[in-house]
């Protein structure tokens, strides 16, 4: 009896044997019609596909390059800044931009070339910037992952705690704080920061292992035996993670700019140690007269916070599976 069999070539006339007849080809796997027609069958990770959506959101990678430029910029600022950040130079003093003297932002009342005062005020505010981020993510995430897996009793205590963190008057507070603990030393007001801003990162952590604790895989690892603890860092905080990075970006840039607004009210990172926020308020005495004293910190601090903004807008739409529409 004559049947049809489908190959690469197209369908074929077969005959499936008998008395005198060919025996009956063996099929051919998956693996090899792919091989066959030229398609490469290939896994792909969650992670593939996040790059992937990533790469294509151009503002956002844009801004990843040269965020990653003014980090190096500042991690090896004493390598690529003309001159230290306390150097005078008092043959120009309160000179304008110019290219004598390789002062490219002009000096200060006092001679000292700014833009190695910008640079070294980038890091000081970078580093600041960071470890808010962290000691926040750290903070917010843990609070959050808790009273959002528990619920009951232990999510009213946590969240009506950080309900009145949320009530405190913010900058009230960290006026008062940086007073008090500050002394102008950038760890004692990146801690003091971290304290106060970790409420947002906990109220979305929460909201997502609400959600997350009623799915299958948590009521299977409980039936295997998981401990509370496993279940939280095993299974529920890796699902967790893309709001919890878009947020962390988003505190990175809130960060710079708090910290920028204490340095300006003079309540922040104290001289001599520079930082982008004092430097505003140093130049800004003199007005239009010393224009760069406020113009060059302050486009450095509007360029951060925007990169980091693009930064997490992309993070935002390439973490999220149901995102479609790429932008520029």
């Amino acid at each position: 009896m004559t049947d049809l069999i489908r190959t690469t070539e197209g369908a074929k006339p077969l005959d499936r044997g008998g008395p005198g007849g060919d025996e009956l080809p063996e099929p051919l796997h998956e693996d090899e019609l792919a091989h066959e027609s030229g398609v490469a069958v290939k896994a792909r990770s969650q992670w593939y596909y996040v790059r992937t959506r990533f790469l294509r959101h151009r503002l956002a990678v844009a801004s990843l390059i040269f965020l990653i430029f003014l980090v190096l910029l500042a991690i090896f600022a004493r390598r690529v800044s003309p001159y230290a950040y306390d150097e005078l130079d008092l043959m120009n003093i309160a000179q304008g931009p110019t290219r004598e003297g390789t002062h490219w932002f002009g000096t200060d009342l006092l001679g000292r070339d700014y833009l190695s005062r910008v640079i070294f005020g980038l890091r000081t505010s970078l580093w600041v910037a960071a470890l808010v981020a962290g000691l926040t993510t750290v903070i917010g995430t843990a609070i959050g992952s808790i009273a959002g897996y528990y619920g009951g009793t232990v999510d009213n205590l946590l969240m009506r705690f950080t309900d009145l963190m949320i009530t405190l008057p913010l900058l009230a507070v960290l006026l008062t704080a940086s007073v008090f603990l500050g002394n102008g030393d950038p760890v004692r007001v990146g801690i003091i920061l971290a304290l106060l801003i970790w409420t947002g990162l906990a109220r979305i952590v929460r909201g997502v292992f609400l959600s997350l604790r009623e799915k299958e895989f948590v009521e299977a690892a409980k039936a295997a035996g998981a401990g509370d603890a496993r279940i939280i860092i095993r299974h529920l905080l890796p699902n967790a993670v893309g709001p919890i990075i878009v947020s962390m970006t988003l505190i990175i840039a809130a960060a710079i700019l708090i910290e920028a607004a204490l340095s300006f009210l003079g309540f922040g990172i104290q001289p001599p140690t520079p930082a982008l926020g004092k430097l505003i308020a140093d130049g800004q005495t003199q007005g239009f007269e010393a224009w760069w004293l406020v113009t060059f910190p302050g486009l450095v601090i509007v360029a951060v916070a925007l990169a980091v903004n693009f930064i997490g807008d992309g993070l935002r739409d390439a973490l999220d599976p149901t995102q479609r529409r790429l932008r520029a």
